[in-house]
Order: C-alpha cells, then structure tokens, then sequence
C-alpha cells in the first residue's frame, strides 16, 4: 500500500446532481484543491488509444472500466501535484465522479483518506435528466447529449454506483438536498466540509 494517503472529501450523487459545480466552488477556495474525474476524461485526447477507449464507453452512458479509470486519474493527479497546482500538505482533496463502483473504491483506498462523503441527493430525476441535457448544449458535452444516454446512465448509477455508500462507515456520511440554487446547496455543503479542513489544516500544523 502507498505510504502516502491525500485527505479527501468525495461529492457523491447521481448524475446531474450538481457534484462538479459544488466541486468548482470549493476549489476556488483557499484550503481545497477540486479533481472532477469527468473532467479529466474529456481533457483526454479523442485521437490518442485512451481517449478512444475512454470514449467507447462515455458515449454509451456506460463505466470506463476500473483498471483503466484509476491509471488515468491517478496518473493526472501526480502530474498536478508534480506541477504543485495540488498540494497535499495544503490542500484538502475534493473528488467528484469516482469511485463508479464498490471496486473502484476498494482500489481507492490505496491513495486516499476518505474524511466526508457529501451525497447530494435529488428525488426529482426528471429534472436530473433537465439539468444534465442543458448543460450538454451548453457545454457540448457528447456523453450528455441524448436522453436513452442519460436515462441508462441513471440506471448504472443505481445498480453500480450508489451501493458505493455502503463502503463507507455511515458517520462519514451527509446528505444534502441538492434541490435550490447552487449558492443555497454551497451553503450546505460548506458546513459539511469546513470543520474538515479545520481538522485537516490543525494535523498539518502539528
């Protein structure tokens, strides 16, 4: 196992539930560094081997398989920490979009300290499905463009994803309604994540 583990917070939810805009946020405080792991999927090249197989699967609404996700964003996060964009001993990491499955965070484990899990939570899917389509003309997104696409991926997500939360010990856990105006949600999941990075920053010191 790694000799070192990088404190993480993990935005956890269902897609569209707001977890990279939350995640943006965050990261533009002082004190967290924010790792989006579809972010650094589309950040691939189309042309390159890992960017064809990653987007094999994306554009199926499907999950890119375990081996392949954690070598990629492990891979990514070394290069920002090499780079000091991340700094580990002054940041507090906040991940959105992986782990996908019970494996991915199994494998995890090896790189991170999972100190909160914020699942937002939303019961309307229909405005999930709203959501995520705007921002797919908004952002061209391919994986967010057509509604089969993202209908299937909401059924992922509740066959692989979601049981990711029994993986973790409950107190670790908070949820949030992800339902109210970004500034509202922010609001509620920085009194999640602020004693945290209280707590991160007072080891640090000592």
């Amino acid at each position: 196992m790694s000799t070192e583990r990088f404190q993480t917070v993990l935005l956890f939810g269902a897609p569209g539930v707001g977890k990279g805009t939350q995640g943006r946020i965050l990261g533009q405080i002082p004190g967290f560094y924010h790792l989006s792991c579809g972010e650094v999927f589309r950040s691939l090249d189309i042309n390159s081997p890992e960017g064809r197989e990653v987007c094999r699967y994306t554009s199926k609404g499907m999950l890119v398989p375990d081996e392949i996700t954690i070598q990629i964003w492990k891979r990514h996060l070394d290069g920002l920490r090499m780079l000091s964009y991340f700094k580990p001993y002054e940041d507090l990491l906040i991940l959105d979009g992986i782990p996908r499955n019970r494996a991915q965070a199994e494998i995890l484990e090896q790189y991170v300290e999972v100190l909160k899990v914020i699942h937002l939570k939303s019961v309307d899917t229909e405005a999930m499905i709203h959501r995520i389509r705007r921002r797919a003309i908004r952002d061209n997104r391919v994986d967010d463009a057509h509604e089969d696409i993202i209908r299937k991926r909401f059924g992922i997500y509740e066959a692989e994803t979601r049981p990711v939360l029994e993986f973790y010990t409950p107190r670790l856990i908070t949820e949030v309604d992800a339902i109210g105006s970004p500034s509202d949600v922010l609001l509620k999941v920085l009194q999640c994540v602020v004693p945290v990075q209280n707590r991160h920053f007072r080891n640090e010191e000592d």
